[in-house]
């Protein structure tokens, strides 16, 4: 599409010479004005300074038109109608005293709220166009043909308040937005119908809550082309992270067709995660999350009196998703753009036209809700005790919260809600949001992250859970239940009223320390939660964890699959693979963008990542897996750890692990990643598993790689100076040392009293290690609870001079405190 200006036509046409009043000042009906202030201005004349003319819709799509075109983003041209026309409608049709009427009767109490918004929308609906109203938008129109090179192009009508889209007020989903409108008859309609939908219910109580005068704001209406979605698809992207305010992800929502769905949750849309310091290199594809979403309907056009409709979406829709990894990052890179120019996290809607392949920014605003939070103090919940879990769906928000559902299938029962219950309904639009307000929590069948019971539920500061899929099914009013939100991104309902903690976390004023303090992380959906807190990195990425919850098949099973011989894993394996021809491709992408998401908690500081560390129980627990393992009398110390990862019986599933780091590296871009080897026993074992790690693309030193080695055994503190030349540092495991230097199982209840890790032994071992570790030049941690339980085993860690301790984040303030005390002891001593 040609910008304006290349099509030789004057971008005053039809703003200049047509249609010009004089503020605050409406000229008899069916009279022109020859005033100062235009009825009708393009996007490419308007600017974010323009929002008391043209509302904040308008203005920033004319922000990025102006500012933005000339680094490729995209935005459909078109123009708007100025507030000055908006009065002189209410003017030339005598409408503003009596509105103000209507709205002070409801404000005495005297009209409902329903009563009163539709008598206001009638008087506005029922009202005529001034004549030199319709001449001005009329021959704008007729102007975007020209430039459009269209006979009565298709436009989208967007209603654009002049109190819109502030940095602490959004007003989303407010006012009404018309789609597929064509021809000047439709337009003027569509106009008049905007200018109604500045007194929904929703709009009126809006206003109420946000202090704003109603009489005060005007509306601008957007008339900008429409991009052919409906024959591509289109969604909704945030440059911020929209549960925890993860400032360095771009969160993208993509459904087949129009986005209307998308933002109504109506559907169920793809998500995508996008790692955005990682961006600025065209080689890397730092796409840390994708998601098929279950996308069964599409909106599309038609023609007809009303102009857009739902249809089923094909299978082969359902299956695909609608975005390819080199649109993502188009979006990605265009959202980081846009949030750069404002100054402020974004929230912006896009589209691709289904005719021509391209992409455009339909919208852009102010993110109003994890922008404004506050960094340095959060509250952290934590369940300890629960129900049955019921359903499931995405969780938005971070907290618990417990209570009765009522059940609300249909907005025409909405007076039927108890105040204070867990609402649970199909899906909501802004009519509900009354009620929401006196909701405890909110669940939905339908809809996405950025759905508007999403966005609602967020700034609201609710906790939801949103395309459950059946939560109206399994679930029933008065029933007790339990909304989680705290367990990552996926969001659990559980029957009864669970017990759980919450904890107040203040970041604000910690101490600095020579000792690095760093964090033991394992679930990937949970990453994001730590984000204020300032560690120093990651000292222990569990890689166990991200196949057992996010992979769940064994790896060999995914190498041997025609081999299987248990034919219902056979068939569940070929269910989760179904989008994958090369079944080995379903784990290396799947570990590689687990991985990804805890890289980029604490990106550029470094992410320690253990190898796959199973016993064998554990694994022939995974789908497939029984196949593969031997059965074991004591799995500690069986086939585990590095003896596996040269083993004929694993080698091809270490294989599938490297290449994912290898990816997680070298594709994705984080090179701080530090790869590390658990349960080594020998130097000679050392020396093997180095080999097949280079042998599959991840040798020691090359493009920066690190590989650091658990101390976990005796014969790692026996040899550490031999160790210390095949690795770069090594990570103490205080379980298992402690368990093999005392020789006490530490899953014996019968010798719990003997496991202590402060045993003087188990003392020697450490401060041995670390003494060896600091003569050879390595590098050496700790990764265990005893700093977190104990205080005084902390201050022995300093002590001995050890660089880094790795916490549970939830420990991570109180072993930082004891470690700078213990430094500032040891100073003084």
């Amino acid at each position: 599409m040609a910008d304006n200006k290349d099509r030789g036509v004057n971008p005053a046409s039809g703003s200049q010479d047509v249609g010009r009043l004089a503020a605050g000042a409406a000229p008899p009906k069916g009279a022109v004005a020859i005033q100062a202030e235009p009825q009708i201005v393009w996007f490419d004349e308007i600017g974010r300074g323009d929002v008391s003319r043209v509302g904040g819709k308008n203005a920033s799509l004319g922000e990025m038109i102006v500012k933005l075109s000339a680094v490729g983003i995209r935005v459909p041209p078109g123009f708007a109608t100025t507030s000055a026309v908006y009065w002189h409608f209410l003017a030339a049709n005598d409408l503003k005293a009596r509105i103000e009427n209507l709205l002070d009767r409801l404000a005495a109490g005297k009209s409902t709220l329903a009563d009163t918004g539709q008598a206001v929308r009638s008087l506005l609906l029922d009202s005529d166009w001034p004549d030199d109203a319709v001449v001005a938008i009329t021959a704008a129109y007729r102007d975007l043909c020209l430039r459009t090179g269209k006979v009565d192009v298709d436009v989208a009508v967007r209603s654009s308040a002049t109190a819109e889209d502030l940095p602490d007020a959004s007003f989303a989903g407010q006012q009404e937005t018309f789609l597929n409108i064509r021809g000047t008859a439709a337009l003027l309609e569509a106009c008049r119908r905007c200018f109604a939908s500045l007194f929904t219910d929703r709009a009126i109580t809006y206003r109420q809550a946000k202090g704003f005068d109603h009489m005060a704001v005007a509306l601008s209406i957007g008339v900008q082309q429409m991009v052919r979605s409906d024959l591509g698809g289109s969604g909704v992207m945030f440059s911020i992270d929209t549960e925890t305010g993860f400032k360095n992800a771009v969160v993208i929502d993509a459904a087949w067709g129009l986005g209307e769905n998308v933002v109504q949750g109506a559907v169920d849309p793809d998500e995508y995660q996008v790692f955005k310091p990682l961006l600025g290199n065209p080689v890397l594809i730092p796409i840390i999350g994708k998601k098929l979403g279950e996308k069964a309907q599409k909106m599309i056009c038609v023609a007809g009196s009303k102009p857009t409709r739902n249809v089923p979406t094909s299978k082969v829709e359902r299956a695909a998703f609608v975005l390819q990894d080199a649109e993502i990052l188009t979006l990605a890179r265009w959202g980081t753009i846009i949030e750069t120019h404002y100054g402020c996290p974004m929230d912006m809607e896009w589209a691709r036209d289904g005719e021509t392949g391209e992409m455009y920014i339909v919208q852009a605003r102010p993110e109003t809700v994890q922008s404004h939070r506050d960094t340095m103090a959060f509250k952290s919940y934590a369940i300890t005790r629960k129900g049955k879990q019921l359903t499931a769906g995405i969780a938005i928000g971070d907290a618990i919260v417990a209570g009765r559902v009522c059940l609300i299938e249909s907005a025409r029962d909405i007076a039927e809600f108890v105040d204070g219950a867990i609402l649970v309904t199909g899906t909501t639009d802004p009519d509900w949001v009354p009620i929401m307000k006196r909701a405890a929590a909110i669940i939905t069948d339908h809809g996405g992250r950025t759905s508007h019971a999403a966005i609602v539920s967020r700034e609201l500061g609710l906790p939801a859970i949103v395309g459950t899929g059946n939560a109206t099914h399994v679930l029933h009013s008065e029933q007790a239940i339990t909304v989680s939100c705290a367990e990552g991104d996926q969001g659990f309902i559980y029957d009864g009223t669970a017990e759980f903690d919450v904890k107040m976390i203040d970041v604000g004023g910690l101490p600095e320390t020579r000792t690095k303090i760093m964090l033991n992380l394992a679930n990937p959906a949970a990453a994001f939660r730590w984000w204020r807190i300032p560690a120093d990195g990651v000292g222990l990425a569990r890689m166990e964890f991200v196949v057992s919850n996010h992979i769940r098949i064994h790896p060999m099973a995914l190498v041997r699959f025609d081999q299987l011989k248990d034919q219902e894993a056979k068939r569940r394996i070929a269910e989760l693979t179904a989008a994958y021809p090369d079944k080995t491709e379903y784990f290396v992408e799947r570990l590689s963008r687990g991985l990804a998401r805890i890289a980029a908690l604490v990106h550029p500081k470094p992410v320690i990542v253990r190898m796959s560390d199973f016993k064998t129980n554990e694994y022939a627990g995974l789908l497939g897996g029984a196949e593969f393992e031997p059965h074991e009398e004591n799995p500690m110390i069986g086939f585990r750890g590095a003896a596996r990862y040269y083993s004929p019986r694993y080698r091809e599933g270490f294989a599938l692990e490297c290449r994912a780091i290898a990816r997680l590296r070298n594709e994705m871009g984080f090179a701080n990643v530090v790869v590390m080897i658990p349960f080594c026993r020998s130097l000679h074992e050392a020396d093997r598993v180095l080999e097949v790690m280079a042998e599959n693309g991840l040798r020691r030193g090359e493009q920066g790689l690190r590989v650091f080695v658990m101390c976990e055994i005796p014969s790692n503190v026996v040899l550490a100076a031999e160790f210390a030349k095949r690795f770069d540092g090594f990570s103490i495991g205080s379980n298992d040392l402690t368990q093999l230097t005392l020789g006490v199982d530490r899953d014996s209840s019968e010798l719990a009293g003997l496991f202590d890790e402060q045993d003087a032994a188990v003392k020697w071992m450490i401060s041995n290690v670390i003494r060896e570790a600091r003569r050879a030049g390595a590098k050496i941690g700790l990764c265990g609870q005893a700093p977190s339980d104990h205080p005084e085993f902390a201050a022995f860690l300093v002590e001995c001079g050890i660089d880094s301790i790795s916490v549970s984040p939830d420990s991570f303030i109180a072993v930082k405190q004891t470690v700078a005390a213990a430094e500032a002891a040891q100073r003084k001593s």
